[in-house]
């Protein structure tokens, strides 16, 4: 028997009933929200969601431009431990696309529902790409657009401090919680959750029984919305990170 799967589900199907019928038309930049079909191969999304951009930028010959998406939100089944997670290594390809020119992020870990992957909360979901197109297309300056995002670590005795840009004016954790879901491994990679506080722009994370502290992470496993904490003062949460000695 035929396969009976729906044209969408074909190579090229979407592309050409959904977006080669439009190509002539006049545009000022694109929209997008989409990966959950793609977190069987985290790692190769990023190089096929930048020859994407690519490819339409060319298609409507007009140079860079802007490109704004929407980070796959929290989904499924919280976990105890840390952990390794598809959802996590595919929001981190989307966050480095974010080198790619006139490109702009919204940030949705916080927001989304662990047990359906369509938010109820819409609102947000729309108001966030649209306050990265204030910043990315309209160039309003006063527009903060990004949830805190990692810079680089650095090592200091047997903590490692964590700094950020786009901290809205500082980090603060969400009403006052205790900064929960950082975990750290040494050597061996066992990863354990591990104490944490903000220190101005930075925070601070360490283990008692860890001195020779090597990769760090935040959110990494699938964690409830409630309990994601760290945010900055302008109220946009940050995304999930890690950040190693190979990275």
């Amino acid at each position: 028997m035929p396969d009976p799967s729906f044209v969408q589900w074909r190579p090229t199907g979407l592309y050409n009933g959904m977006i080669a019928p439009i190509v002539p038309y006049t545009i000022k930049g694109f929209v997008w929200y989409q990966g959950e079909s793609n977190l069987k191969r985290p790692e190769a999304y990023g190089p096929l969601f930048r020859t994407l951009i690519a490819d339409w930028r060319k298609k409507w010959s007009r140079g860079n431009i802007p490109f704004l998406y929407v980070q796959l939100p929290n989904y499924s089944e919280p976990v105890a431990m840390p952990s390794e997670s598809q959802w996590a290594a595919l929001r981190e390809a989307q966050r480095k696309t974010l080198a790619v020119p006139m490109t702009g992020m919204a940030v949705t870990i916080d927001i989304g529902e662990w047990n359906d992957i369509h938010s109820v909360n819409k609102i947000d979901v729309g108001y966030r790409p649209a306050l990265a197109a204030r910043k990315v297309v309209y160039e309003d300056e006063a527009a903060v657009i990004s949830d805190p995002l990692f810079q680089y670590a650095e090592k200091k005795g047997h903590r490692i401090i964590l700094h950020f840009n786009h901290t809205g004016g500082g980090l603060v954790a969400k009403d006052g919680a205790e900064l929960k879901h950082f975990a750290i491994a040494g050597a061996d990679q066992m990863f354990f959750w591990v104490n944490a506080s903000i220190e101005d722009d930075r925070v601070a994370v360490w283990h008692e029984h860890i001195p020779d502290l090597l990769q760090v992470r935040y959110a990494w496993p699938i964690i409830r919305k409630a309990l994601i904490c760290i945010i900055g003062k302008a109220c946009l949460h940050r995304h999930s990170l890690r950040n190693n000695r190979n990275q």
